[in-house]
């Protein structure tokens, strides 16, 4: 393992864990918190945490050979960069900034001392043979050998760049992270207006850039942007990825594009092969498929006569546009589908924008029970223009079939079927010849198969194999299978870990790329990891290493790449490593947070505790306010999502959470993954089945329980709990089961009965045909035992969940009686209690409720 003689340190955070006083009084209160200072020290959270920490921001270029260099930030629009060879164990300064001032300087003109504070070491490449440096000085591009710091114009060709991402019309913002400055240049003959696209679309004026100008201007990863001309002419609109430089000439127009593929690349050459398989023409162009009144014609394009195959076809059960041809041409599969119900959702939009009276909207919306679109395929003989029988027995109650092909050799048509209720995920071939069904796989399970977050599918033909993903030994894991046998070669990973995604698959040298967590048994079993290993199970390596949730960047060849890792209380880490063996090559970066520390900010706390079994370990995060007192009590506030399709428990730093800001006005903040969610065991998932009124209540109770008696500053006598979508089902389930422990809930857009939301997300986990255990776990059925504070949160046009869902819950609440609060929020969709209003009115509720305190002192 190759190392620097300077290695780069790693700076850790250091958490200031108070105990309590000796002597500490169980029934001494707490002075009243939720003041004005509080919220103003609240609000201030996201300004506060955007400086103070450094060496977290990097920017990546590569070379050829085993060489790169990147940026990195040291303070306030402060940068260096860096130049590294890792085999020849070299890293240094890119330049040496006073020798380039010098230069720059003296070929330029104007004063050594403030010629790089002006910018030259903007806008920077690097030849491939790394011996030039390419950076801009006002309108003009320069080149300086790194050798002799010499120092010329660059020609116009001699540097090419990657401008920063154009797009054809407006977009809204999205936050995607990192900080970056863009320098615009004005080629111009007149002034050009720049405007930054907020998260809701809206413009917001940036002022004007005159002819001949470069402004620069700092924005964030994700963030759009608008330069128009004098006549309100939109001449450019982009995206910001990465530093870079926005030209504007004569010839901008919008919709340019930039960093655009090669075409005709052996992706899109294979592409254009699988839609010439699946489309209405043949292989061999003799014949093409035709739909009349919902059947099939098979149409010869030498002399255009049609001959009708299919005869019964009708609306309610149509032969539709889908082909799929063998490869040579003499064999046709073709779909026939039943259509789906329609189950229509009407909302009413109260205080529509466009108008003065309330407008109507209505949208399909499969709900549990309904009635699915029901696929069946046919086989048809060209020559003869028959239907060949095929049997439906291995495939006779579709959720949905997928991944339909053919054999190379035409022989077999395969495809994934899985079952209403989620309980087989089958794959099935289809004789060409006979019309003889066959199981390929048959992946069963007494709760579910996690088919929309657990299933992998690659077909290698060669040597007519599959890679396929299961959980049947407990575990998710990757299968290697002869496709004509249907047996497993090889059980390619296993173990008490679980593969989260396949990333690629290396056919040519038999290898699969993948990412897993719950390798290392000293570390969080949901950190991800990158490994990758032989298709007949060998070898595996695991690429990665450090304590932390990680993400790679690989090199141009992939024979090397970037490993940046962080927990929630580590800043980033990032280390090169060799693809092939997972060796560290080089040590590049160890963010450094103790600015943001000295500035009063407090790292969440990772925290492990057991579960209702008294055995399985239970992993979540408390978040403690800033400046905590050790004798005094706080109440507790849990940010739920139990969801069974993931988990949720952040892992990775990050500088600024609002849960983390919502500890300012004296609250413990908890965020916890139960039981019944994924990425852990089967058995652990399992939890969750025809269960979902359950969330992991009892592992979250025993979690805090037990981090009470670490912090024994967590008041477990004032406990609240919010969340949106399933967390506002949960949220509210806490305070109908579970109010003996929570004390306030705010259940914001919940789907809280499983029979009134979308069908995919509800049937998955709570099984189908639809039994009592629906209603039985129903937030509606179960509303009078409300015991608790209550603030319900739904938009009016919320198209994800029903808002019915909590309408209903509203309409039992009444009829038992209960006091609660509503916020119906006008025109609002999905998630609209996590926007600035529906957050404030959530932390108030709390402060009133569980602080007794009026907000901000009122």
């Amino acid at each position: 393992m190759r190392s620097f003689q300077s290695a780069v340190l790693l700076v850790f955070i250091s958490c200031f864990l108070a105990l309590p006083a000796q002597g500490q009084q169980e029934t001494e209160q707490p002075d009243h918190r939720g003041t004005a200072a509080d919220y103003r020290r609240m609000d201030q959270q996201r300004s506060l945490s955007r400086g103070g920490v450094i060496r977290d921001q990097v920017k990546l270029n590569w070379l050829a050979g085993d060489r790169l260099w990147y940026q990195v930030n040291v303070g306030d629009r402060q940068r260096e960069w860096v130049f590294v060879d890792y085999q020849k164990n070299v890293k240094e300064p890119l330049f040496v900034e006073s020798r380039l001032r010098q230069a720059v300087a003296k070929k330029a003109g104007g004063k050594a001392g403030d010629a790089t504070a002006d910018g030259p070491v903007r806008r920077i490449s690097l030849s491939d043979n790394s011996k030039f440096l390419y950076f801009q000085l006002g309108a003009d591009r320069w080149r300086l050998n790194r050798k002799n710091y010499q120092l010329k114009k660059a020609d116009d060709d001699e540097s090419p760049e990657v401008e920063t991402n154009s797009l054809s019309e407006i977009r809204p913002s999205q936050d995607g992270g990192d900080e970056v400055y863009l320098d615009i240049s004005n080629l111009r003959k007149g002034a050009v207006g720049l405007f930054w696209i907020d998260r809701q679309g809206r413009r917001s004026a940036f002022g004007t850039i005159k002819p001949g100008e470069v402004k620069s201007q700092h924005t964030f990863v994700g963030h759009v942007w608008l330069v128009e001309d004098a006549q309100g002419k939109a001449l450019k609109i982009f995206r910001a990825t990465q530093d870079g430089t926005i030209v504007i000439d004569e010839k901008t127009v919008v919709g340019q594009k930039t960093n655009s593929k090669r075409p005709g690349t052996a992706r899109q050459r294979q592409q254009n092969r699988q839609r010439n398989l699946r489309g209405v023409t043949s292989p061999d162009q003799r014949w093409e498929a035709v739909f009349q009144n919902h059947n099939l014609f098979l149409k010869n394009k030498k002399t255009d006569k049609l001959r009708q195959v299919t005869q019964d076809g009708s609306a309610e059960n149509a032969f539709v546009r889908r082909v799929y041809w063998s490869p040579d041409s003499k064999k046709l599969i073709v779909i026939r589908s039943q259509p789906e119900d329609r189950h229509t959702v009407h909302m009413v939009e109260s205080a529509p924008k466009s108008q003065l009276q309330p407008k109507l909207h209505s949208h399909q919306y499969l709900k549990p029970g309904d009635n699915v679109r029901r696929d069946r395929p046919y086989l048809i003989d060209v020559k003869a223009g028959e239907l060949i029988e095929v049997s439906n027995e291995l495939f006779d109650n579709p959720y949905s079939l997928r991944d339909f092909g053919w054999t190379q050799d035409g022989d077999e048509f395969r495809f994934v079927y899985n079952q209403r209720g989620h309980q087989v995920l089958r794959y099935v071939g289809i004789n060409a010849k006979s019309g003889k069904t066959r199981t390929i796989v048959d992946e069963t399970s007494k709760t579910f198969v996690h088919y929309s977050g657990k299933y992998f599918l690659k077909t290698l033909p060669e040597k007519d194999e599959l890679i396929w993903m299961s959980e049947r030994d407990g575990w998710n894991h990757l299968y290697l299978i002869d496709a004509k046998t249907g047996k497993v070669k090889n059980q390619m990973t296993k173990g008490d870990w679980v593969v989260r995604k396949v990333q690629s698959v290396d056919v040519e040298n038999r290898r699969v790329f993948f990412t897993a967590s719950g390798w290392y048994k000293d570390q969080d079993p949901y950190l991800i990891h990158y490994g990758h290993v032989g298709f007949d199970g060998s070898d595996l390596t695991k690429m990665t290493a450090g304590n932390g949730s990680h993400s790679i960047e690989y090199s141009p060849d992939k024979k090397a790449f970037i490993d940046t890792f962080s927990r929630v209380d580590l800043p980033p880490v990032r280390e090169l490593r060799s693809t092939k063996t997972g060796e560290l090559l080089a040590e590049l970066e160890a963010a450094d947070a103790s600015g943001l520390k000295q500035s009063g900010w407090q790292q969440p706390v990772p925290f492990k505790a057991k579960g209702r079994d008294g055995k399985t370990d239970i992993y979540g995060v408390i978040y403690l306010p800033a400046k905590m007192d050790p004798n005094k009590k706080y109440p507790v506030v849990e940010y739920i999502y139990a969801g069974p399709h993931d988990s949720f428990v952040p892992k990775k730093f990050t500088r600024y959470r609002r849960e983390k800001a919502m500890t300012e006005l004296g609250f413990i903040v908890v965020q916890i993954d139960g039981m019944g969610t994924s990425n852990r065991s089967k058995a652990f998932h399992d939890v969750c089945w025809k269960n979902l009124g359950d969330s992991g209540f009892p592992d979250r109770i025993a979690w805090m329980k037990a981090a009470a008696e670490t912090y024994p500053q967590m008041d477990l006598e004032r406990v609240g709990i919010f969340g949106g979508s399933a967390g506002g089902q949960s949220a509210l389930r806490a305070v109908l089961a579970h109010g003996d422990f929570y004390d306030a809930a705010v259940a914001d857009c919940g789907c809280h009965d499983n029979r009134m939301d979308k069908i995919w997300w509800n049937e998955q986990w709570m099984g189908w045909p639809i039994g009592d255990h629906y209603a039985e776990q129903s937030n509606v059925t179960n509303a009078h035992r409300l015991n608790g504070n209550l603030l319900l949160i739904v938009g009016e046009l919320d198209r994800n969940v029903d808002p019915a869902s909590t309408m209903q819950v509203v309409d039992a609440l009444i009829k038992a009686d209960k006091d609660f609060d509503l916020l119906v929020v006008p025109g609002a969709g999905h998630g609209i209690g996590s926007g600035r209003y529906g957050m404030r009115r959530t932390r108030d509720f709390f402060v009133r409720h569980l602080i007794k305190a009026e907000p901000r002192g009122e």
